[in-house]
């Protein structure tokens, strides 16, 4: 054989990496759907690369994120950077690459996609990558990016995160970053649809009648979003059924990520101790402030198989 043919192991290792990279895995879902611990979890994978503060702090030098995945497995230092390293929604580093990616008016499509992304986001994505963490796994929540992303990249994988609206409803309302005490005008989502506004001011221009139009917004996003997108590119998991089956759930996201299954992860996975929360929201509204928020959700619930009182 010719030697001066071969590719050098190194040669042969980085084409391995971009091609993996080339099939990011995407979570997306409208935020407080329980998407963090389930993406938590999920970093835990031996096989998938995911982004730390690093990429927020540096976000030109993705080599930095990199570089922490590798010392992962090291006993001692490994274990401490990753426990006050970890995995989450960067946004800073999205935004170094895409202007206006993190807090767009409306969903972000194909067709916004310019020649400057295609230049410069699939490269630095693929930096995540290690030898070992060779499928990039990224979290993005609010509005759905989905067709945005897919044009990037047309082999990814992404696994839709949904929960009971009347949940997500009620957690927005108690989070600090949630923009909705600002009206329409300053949410962050764009003005509402004359039925929107119709809707909210029915109700006085409640607070919570808002949050939950919110969560129906960006649920009708996501339905268009992944409209023409193949089954096999496309999960949809319900938090409640990840929670009462973790390790079913897990062997499901797994296979339908093409990637393979552990017992180490396996462990991992039940070390985790989860829970719903879902009955929260009755603790922190008021009985007229459940009603409201079972009156705008009440078809969009059932549509996705939650119950309410008849």
């Amino acid at each position: 054989m010719d030697q001066g043919v071969r590719q050098p192991a190194t040669a042969r290792q980085t084409r391995g990496v971009e091609a993996a990279a080339d099939r990011p895995i995407f979570i997306v879902g409208a935020g407080r759907s329980g998407s963090t611990v389930f993406h938590r979890v999920f970093c835990e994978h031996p096989d998938v690369a995911w982004q730390s503060p690093l990429c927020d702090l540096f976000p030109a030098n993705p080599g930095w994120n990199r570089m922490l995945l590798r010392t992962a497995p090291w006993p001692l230092l490994g274990k401490w950077l990753t426990r006050h390293l970890r995995p989450g929604e960067r946004y800073q580093f999205w935004e170094h690459y895409c202007r206006g990616f993190a807090q767009p008016c409306r969903d972000l499509l194909a067709s916004d996609v310019m020649p400057v992304h295609r230049r410069r986001i699939p490269p630095a994505l693929a930096q995540l990558a290690t030898s070992r963490r060779r499928r990039v796994l990224v979290k993005i929540t609010g509005w759905p990016r989905v067709g945005f992303l897919r044009a990037l990249f047309p082999r990814a994988k992404f696994i839709h995160v949904y929960r009971d609206g009347r949940a997500v409803a009620s957690s927005l309302l108690a989070v600090p970053f949630w923009r909705g005490w600002k009206g329409p005008p300053g949410w962050g989502f764009g003005p509402l649809d004359p039925l929107q506004q119709a809707e909210w001011e029915r109700y006085g221009k409640s607070f919570v009648a808002l949050a939950g139009i919110q969560w129906k917004l960006l649920m009708a996003a996501m339905e268009e979003a992944v409209r023409d997108i193949p089954p096999e590119d496309l999960l949809q998991l319900r938090y409640e059924d990840f929670v009462a089956d973790p390790m079913g759930s897990f062997r499901r996201v797994t296979a339908f990520c093409e990637l393979d299954w552990s017992n180490g992860f396996g462990r991992s996975i039940r070390r985790h101790r989860l829970k719903t929360a879902n009955d929260k929201w009755r603790e922190n509204l008021t009985l007229e402030q459940q009603g409201i928020l079972e009156a705008v959700l009440a078809e969009s619930l059932r549509r996705y198989g939650y119950s309410i009182p008849r």
